[in-house]
């Protein structure tokens, strides 16, 4: 394989040991050296390609902890109902009417991204999505990915009428007449679409049943999104049986396209426990790192649970996906089974409930447990204080505060609404918090949701917690070593450290030298994986 000098570039390495450098030279895939321009080039020596990177930043590849990227992958095939290009319950019914339009009857049309929040006219309707089409199901996937909207066709496609009843860790919404409104929560969606696993009240299922190789060419597509973005390694949250079988599909292929790190969901655990597989566990393409369960819903859906309801009227009070003592025994039999572990968490309330189990993981597992708190959404400082004492690692996505900042203040009020993500809180009490985006949830783009936890402001300009801001160095350093670290990882990527792994990202400009609100615009002019240009807008 050929060496690779990159210099006159603004090199941040990461590597605590010289975290400055002029250049940087990878060789068979590893890094071979950073430092001064002239040292790296002796170091290369004669025959090596060098890249002039016209003084822009230079970086390790990014790395997601956070990322869902099969459904991402599908996603961007699907109808975009993300705000602002949806922003109204009359915007929705045009983008589904326009697809519908070029879809043949009786095929399912699905969309993502809708955020009914921010509609004048409130939440969507079935009856209002029967006037884009009577002759298509349609399902559209809510922001948080805990919930949907469907039409009337989709309903009698599944044989659910007014009769049906809720699932566990489910709702689906009515009527003042108890008519379906076609709006299902959390494991309700289970019961609409086709889905290829059943993963009953451990989550929301959006596994659906799709031809493998349709799945496998919609993940190798998405591959030049991510690339183009910087980002080579994900981890994936939620994890069932279809996600595993793509991945394993398209690694034994060659087109996995980035570093896929695997947190099987909980309802597998005695599947795993039955076979004696507990990670990490794979090569540094596909691994299993730890095992995804959920404690409350989310923000947005009015499912996260606080000690305080919430909501302009109070009317959100909360749900959880299993029972306290459940979720910590659960959790327990995870750690001793040698499962690092990750809980999906919101409100205050839920957050304690989550420490209960995460005190049981961390006693059954013993050194170096580190315990995931994905979202993170509002914990208390004492739980925070917790946090420390029990080498919590909390996985933020400030891109929230940006998109939907706006409708926390007004749902939660300022005083718990500044506080949501409390980043700077949890670097000042020691913790390693990492970034991630909660694609297809949110952008995928890293420099967007490192701009936003520097800037913490809301779409519409205004502050949301600006006290709990953090550095340029500090929010980037939390989407390369720490998000390694949150992988177990980081003896091997995250930094640009000789011998690990060469995965590098030239983003297109000084990122230091740049106005904050230009960081989001930001993007990859180079990206290196496994030391072999994937992208590159040269």
């Amino acid at each position: 394989m050929s060496t690779i000098v990159i210099s006159n570039a603004k090199v941040i390495t990461m590597d605590t040991g010289r975290p400055d450098a002029e250049a940087v030279a990878v060789r068979d895939g590893r890094i071979l050296a950073t430092g001064r321009a002239e040292e790296v080039l002796a170091a290369a020596g004669p025959g090596a390609e060098v890249v002039d990177a016209g003084g822009r930043t230079v970086l390790p590849g990014f790395i997601d902890p956070h990322n869902h990227l099969l459904s991402t992958a599908e996603s961007l095939v699907s109808v975009d109902a993300r705000y602002p290009r949806v922003g109204s319950v009359a915007d929705l019914v045009a983008a589904i009417a326009a697809e519908a339009a070029r879809t043949p009857a009786g095929q399912w049309i699905r969309a993502f991204g809708m955020d009914d929040a921010k509609f004048p006219e409130g939440r969507p309707t079935r009856r209002q999505l029967d006037e884009a089409t009577t002759e298509h199901p349609v399902i559209i996937y809510h922001v948080s990915g805990h919930q949907a909207v469907v039409n009337s066709a989709a309903l009698a496609w599944r044989g659910l009428t007014d009769q049906v009843t809720d699932p566990a860790g489910g709702t689906f919404l009515r009527d003042e007449g108890g008519r379906l409104t076609g709006m299902v929560i959390d494991s309700a969606m289970e019961l609409l679409l086709p889905l290829a696993v059943d993963i009953g009240c451990h989550g929301p299922n959006f596994h659906t049943d799709l031809p493998a190789e349709q799945l496998l060419s919609w993940l190798t597509a998405a591959g030049d999104t991510y690339l183009a973005a910087g980002v080579t390694t994900v981890c994936d949250p939620q994890v069932s049986a279809r996600e595993m079988k793509i991945y394993r599909a398209a690694h034994a292929a060659g087109t996995l396209p980035v570093r896929t790190v695997c947190m099987p969901l909980s309802h597998l655990l005695d599947d795993l426990i039955r076979v004696g597989l507990a990670g990490p566990f794979g090569d540094d393409r596909l691994r299993f790192g730890h095992m995804k369960f959920y404690c409350d819903g989310t923000l947005l859906g009015g499912t996260a649970m606080f000690d305080e309801p919430y909501g302009e009227r109070g009317q959100f009070t909360g749900s959880l996906y299993h029972d306290p003592e459940q979720l910590t025994a659960l959790v327990r039999r995870a750690a001793q089974a040698g499962w690092q572990v990750g809980i999906h968490t919101q409100g205050d309330r839920a957050m304690g409930f989550s420490l209960d189990a995460i005190r049981a993981a961390v006693a059954a597992y013993g050194d170096d447990a580190r315990p995931r708190i994905e979202h993170c959404g509002h914990p208390t400082a004492a739980q925070v204080k917790e946090f420390a004492d029990l080498g919590v690692i909390p996985v933020n996505q400030p891109n929230f505060l940006y998109d939907s900042g706006t409708d926390f203040v007004r749902r939660l009020g300022p005083e718990r609404a500044h506080r949501l993500q409390p980043m700077r809180e949890e670097l000042d009490a020691g913790l390693r918090p990492v970034l991630s985006s909660d694609a297809f949830v949110s952008s995928l783009r890293p420099m967007e949701t490192v701009a936003n936890a520097v800037r913490r402001r809301t779409r519409e300009g205004g502050p949301i917690g600006e006290e709990q801001a953090v550095t340029l160095r500090e929010a980037l350093r939390a989407h390369t070593i720490d998000a390694a670290y949150a992988v177990r990882m980081e003896d091997r990527i995250g930094s640009l450290t000789p011998g690990k792994l060469a995965d590098v990202v030239v983003l297109d400009g000084d990122i230091e030298a740049l106005p904050v609100d230009k960081l989001s615009g930001v993007d990859a002019w180079l990206t290196l994986l496994d030391g072999r240009v994937a992208h590159s807008a040269r």
